[in-house]
């Protein structure tokens, strides 16, 4: 599916081929000590991620009480959704020699790569793919109901700030780019503050300077920045009782809707993060302890502050301590995609594709004094792409969709039809086309019903309010919930839904 107006889209999100920032100066970094902390970067995540994985979800209502931590990969790595998601976007960057890889291709590598271990938004957007709803559609909060809170737009971002060092503003439009495809707002404000401190770590070592910084890649309106904020003052405000901020901000952001809103939203998520960074003061073991402590969503937590503290500390001073680490990256859940991976070869494509974006910013690679340095391009954090209002975000999908859903319910095959509908209903235009275009509506309604996941993913248990809110139009458009519906994503999750009116179409 190619639409006009998708092209609009990416001509006015980027404008170049290129992925360019503002030459302001140029920052010279030993290549042995930049690739050494990309690889610490790439660890620190990977540890954070699957050390911690335990103590998903596991503190909520009150913190942990973990009082030791000793990094350790005994067995390896394996893929996990906090890091293969990534994975999968780097191999194909560094194949197709491609920064900014099409929305197009992107669904197809979701279609051929991440079908398995994939929750939430991320798994909603996959349901959408199947209707050939192409990214960034994918994650806008009027399709996709996870994707105004879920933090996706978290764990699926690090790679990008390790592959554009101090080029903050660089780290957070590829950044975008790629985790809008399952999240979109809100969620894209904490992609872009976590691009950032990742990206500025390799030149700042300061927690409290690089969160300073931070905030110029956050909509000033953002919740995110008023987090960030609250956080830092509870902070000084008991420097010693991390368990005080904890409260502070447990009190404040959590959200009365269904816990799985909180557990697995970006507002306790990111204030964990926050506090984890102040109160580990730069050590690795001890930032990881704090993120595992504080909860909520504990291992996508540890590995974005392994990520950032382990850019800071380097790999070559991790592996002094002695850890428990054998390199091996085992691909346990990502199809077509390498068997024979190893943490280093992993870091090594992220080396090559942050040559990439280092090149096309008008960086180099070069001697100086003897040494192989990369002369970079330093930026300053920007918010590249601010809150919009969901009304004026309506306004624009119908202005971009009405014709594509009137073409596709007259002239399109089914799945097109069933795509309209579903468009349709999201954006509150059934009622119209029901009326003028009644039998092609009928029939566009019944090859929607066919796509049983997405269904009944809709009248599954969930509570949220962007969920019950999609639940009620299409209650209002005619579906219905199963007596006995399947839990979302098991084997069973192909089963039959069945649409009220009219009910001859099942004969």
């Amino acid at each position: 599916m190619k639409n006009k107006y998708l092209l609009l889209l990416l001509l006015f999100l980027f404008p170049s081929n290129h992925i360019q920032g503002s030459p302001s100066d140029v920052t010279i970094l030993p290549a042995e000590t930049l690739t050494d902390k990309i690889r610490g970067g790439l660890l620190g995540q990977i540890l954070g991620n699957l050390n911690i994985l335990p103590y998903e979800m596991k503190f909520y209502e009150t913190p942990g009480n973990i009082e030791n931590y000793t990094p350790s990969l005994p067995n390896g790595a394996v893929t996990d959704d906090d890091t293969d998601f990534e994975w999968v976007y780097i191999y194909q960057m560094q194949n197709r020699r491609s920064l900014l890889l099409s929305y197009e291709e992107i669904m197809n590598y979701w279609k051929t790569n991440i079908n398995r271990g994939v929750w939430c938004s991320n798994q909603y957007a996959r349901l959408l793919m199947d209707l050939d709803i192409i990214p960034p559609y994918t994650g806008s909060t009027l399709l996709n109901p996870w994707a105004n809170f879920n933090v996706s737009g978290q764990f699926l971002c690090e790679s990008f700030g390790l592959i554009a060092p101090a080029m903050p503003k660089t780290a957070a439009r590829i950044g975008t780019y790629y985790t809008k495809v399952a999240i979109d707002n809100e969620p894209a404000q904490v992609t872009q503050l976590l691009t950032t401190l990742i990206s500025n770590a390799f030149i700042e070592d300061d927690i409290n300077r690089l969160l300073e910084s931070s905030l110029l890649a956050i909509d000033r309106k953002s919740v995110i920045y008023d987090i960030i904020t609250d956080v830092c003052q509870w902070y000084k405000e008991n420097p010693d009782n991390w368990r005080k901020t904890r409260e502070l901000f447990h009190q404040k952001y959590q959200k009365k809707d269904f816990p799985v809103r909180n557990k697995n939203g970006i507002e306790l998520n990111i204030a964990a993060i926050i506090s984890s960074l102040l109160y580990g003061k730069g050590n690795f073991t001890e930032t990881i302890r704090y993120a595992t402590n504080m909860g909520y969503d504990a291992d996508c937590n540890a590995a974005t502050v392994g990520t950032i503290v382990g850019v800071m500390t380097g790999y070559k001073r991790m592996m002094q301590n002695g850890w428990n680490i054998i390199d091996r990256y085992k691909n346990t859940t990502r199809e077509d995609m390498p068997t024979d991976e190893t943490i280093i070869t992993f870091s090594d494509r992220l080396i090559e594709v942050f040559e990439m974006v280092n090149q096309q910013n008008g960086g180099k690679k070069t001697i100086k004094d003897n040494k192989m340095v990369y002369l970079i391009h330093k930026e300053a954090p920007q918010n590249i792409y601010p809150l919009l209002p969901i009304e004026k975000q309506k306004k624009q999908l119908i202005a971009q969709f009405q014709d594509d859903i009137i073409n596709w319910l007259l002239h399109g095959n089914k799945k097109d039809k069933a795509r309209a509908a579903y468009i349709a209903i999201c954006l509150d235009l059934n009622d119209k086309l029901n009326t003028s275009y009644h039998n092609e509506w009928t029939e566009a309604c019944y090859e929607l019903s066919g796509y049983w996941k997405i269904i009944s993913a809709i009248f599954h248990n969930e509570t949220f309010n962007d969920m019950i809110n999609l639940r009620n139009k299409f209650n209002s458009a005619g579906f219905k919930k199963l007596a006995n519906p399947p839990r979302p994503y098991s084997t069973d999750y192909y089963v039959s839904i069945i649409w009220k009116d009219p009910i001859e179409l099942y004969k």
